[in-house]
């Protein structure tokens, strides 16, 4: 009976020893790999964060940047001071992408798309900046959860090969089988965040090309109109149909 009582109050210590209590309980018994998957929840948080700053429309194209730059824009290269200023004040992607094209106003209208192209992929460069690091946690993470698996069931097995009264006592085996799977757990939990909010973030990003291409579009036939370098409606219906090519469309998220 005292043996029968021991067994029991050892059964009901290993019981305590599994439970998980809190996160830190879970962090400390997926072993060392959760170290490098620890790393990786932090790079999604702070990247998150980052970007949800980073990427607010107000701050990337203003309600009402289009309506007070357009009236600086009527005199052509007589009011072309004020519309740089206009846009020096404005700071935003979508002002520095239009400056481009506004401090070159009284050269031809070709030219004044080219160089807002150029600045118009510079700024969306950036604001694509550190996407790669959420697409590479969301891959890497669930691999470095089964990396953890695979160390973990390697030494419950070692355990049991090593243990003397192994024969029979299965409780050894999935003691370790138990801690192993919380590493995958663990890269789960951490990559199927970071996977949905690189295409949220993506799919944000594409949003705010788009309304800066109208606006860059605007500006141009703005431009051309105040400079007398006006198109025929051939010519500004094919403008029109190659908004998704002009100026910032292009290149893979990064």
């Amino acid at each position: 009976m005292i043996s029968t009582f021991a067994q029991a109050a050892t059964g009901d210590a290993e019981n305590a020893s599994m439970a998980v209590g809190s996160v830190w309980d879970f962090v400390m018994k997926g072993g060392w790999m959760m170290i490098p998957i620890g790393i990786c929840s932090l790079v999604v948080l702070a990247v998150s964060v980052e970007r949800a700053i980073v990427l607010r429309r107000k701050d990337v194209v203003p309600d009402d940047f289009e309506r007070g730059l357009m009236p600086t824009l009527d005199g052509g290269v007589r009011t072309k001071r004020d519309a740089e200023a206009y846009c020096e004040k404005s700071g935003t992607p979508v002002a520095r992408t239009v400056l481009a094209g506004v401090e070159r106003i009284g050269r031809p209208i070709e030219t004044i798309e080219k160089h807002m192209v150029s600045a118009g992929e510079h700024e969306i460069f950036k604001l694509r900046r550190r996407l790669r690091a959420l697409a590479v946690v969301a891959a890497i993470a669930p691999l470095l959860g089964l990396v953890g698996t695979i160390f973990g069931m390697i030494k419950a097995f070692q355990t049991v090969a090593i243990s003397g009264e192994a024969l029979g006592k299965t409780e050894l085996l999935a003691e370790g089988i138990y801690e192993a799977m919380i590493t995958t757990a663990a890269g789960l939990v951490v990559a199927i965040p970071a996977l949905v909010l690189h295409h949220w973030f993506a799919a944000k990003i594409e949003n705010l090309t788009r309304l800066m291409d109208a606006v860059c579009v605007n500006v141009v036939e703005a431009i051309a109109s105040a400079t007398g370098q006006a198109e025929d409606e051939e010519e500004h219906t094919s403008r029109r149909e190659s908004m998704d090519s002009y100026p910032v469309r292009g290149g893979a998220i990064g």
